[in-house]
């Protein structure tokens, strides 16, 4: 009796990583059946395999390499699998860590040349500033300005906390296309609801689009989805009752982040890449025609 309920305890826990401990996962490689986590997947022709086996292939040549290269060890997304999976979360960390910095050297000055506003007077600058004078690059700019330091903390946790896992299921460049779509996006919104005269700064769209890609990410790998519907909740909660947050921006970018992940995640291989930047370049188009709506509007 005691035999059968250690075995049936053991059989109700859930696996973890082989490479990193304290994370959980219903994923084994295919071929030597260890457990792997999003981070430690690379993309099998069937399947996926942990590194050590996908690197074990012995050299090819001629023809033979090419198909080598062709099946190369790539991530969850079809991305390069790379040494550091969390370089870019580390530079864009870093970047909004810098930017700060500066803003509170110069003060208000450099915050209101570079924030997301539609069409107002700006203290500290000269005639009507914002998105509809031309400015459009306060839709990318304002991505990483912060206003305190509760803002910037919040958003950097939450950044390394959600990006660091995210990155290294996609890949370098298709999170940081991710990154910067669903930012875009989520300042698009912004500029199209918000009052013109109502500044707008922060990652919080960009990270909001992580959320939402982490959601289809856990999906697909048949994780359990109550935490992230929670932590989701919480902060939508918090987005709606506390004033002064941008929750056009929190929408657009988890909206942006959903459509964009489950094309980057759920796209098949034959036509992978095409599939993953079309829609990019679909939700871009949309962040392009909300924009010239917005500035007809207010032109």
């Amino acid at each position: 009796m005691e035999q059968a309920a250690a075995d049936a305890a053991g059989a109700r826990s859930v696996p973890v990583c082989y490479r990193h401990p304290d994370r959980e996962t219903g994923v084994r490689c295919t071929r030597c059946d260890r457990p792997i986590c999003p981070e430690c997947m690379v993309d099998a022709s069937v399947g996926f395999q942990c590194p050590d086996c996908a690197r074990g292939g012995t050299p090819a040549s001629g023809a033979a390499a090419s198909a080598s290269s062709d099946s190369r060890p790539r991530t969850l997304a079809g991305g390069t699998l790379t040494r550091d999976p969390r370089l870019v979360t580390k530079v864009l960390i870093g970047l909004n860590l810098a930017l700060f910095l500066v803003k509170l050297s110069l003060g208000d000055v450099f915050t209101n040349q570079l924030d997301l506003i539609g069409r107002a007077y700006a203290p500290h600058l000269t005639g009507i500033q914002g998105v509809a004078e031309g400015q459009w690059y306060r839709l990318l700019t304002s991505m990483f300005l912060h206003g305190g330091y509760v803002h910037i903390l919040f958003n950097m946790l939450s950044l390394w906390w959600i990006g660091g896992p995210l990155e290294g299921a996609l890949g370098r460049a298709r999170y940081l296309t991710l990154y910067l779509v669903c930012g875009l996006a989520g300042g698009a919104l912004t500029y199209l609801l918000a009052a013109p005269n109502q500044p707008s700064l922060g990652a919080s769209g960009a990270i909001f689009g992580l959320f939402g890609a982490t959601a289809v990410l856990m999906r697909r790998l048949r994780y359990d989805m109550r935490p992230v519907i929670v932590l989701l909740v919480v902060n939508l909660i918090i987005t709606f009752g506390v004033p002064g947050i941008a929750w056009q921006a929190h929408i657009g970018g988890l909206v942006a982040g959903v459509v964009v992940g489950y094309a980057m995640i759920h796209a098949p291989r034959e036509r992978r890449a095409l599939i993953q930047y079309g829609a990019c370049a679909l939700v871009l188009l949309v962040v392009a025609v909300l924009t010239l709506v917005r500035t007809l509007q207010l032109t």
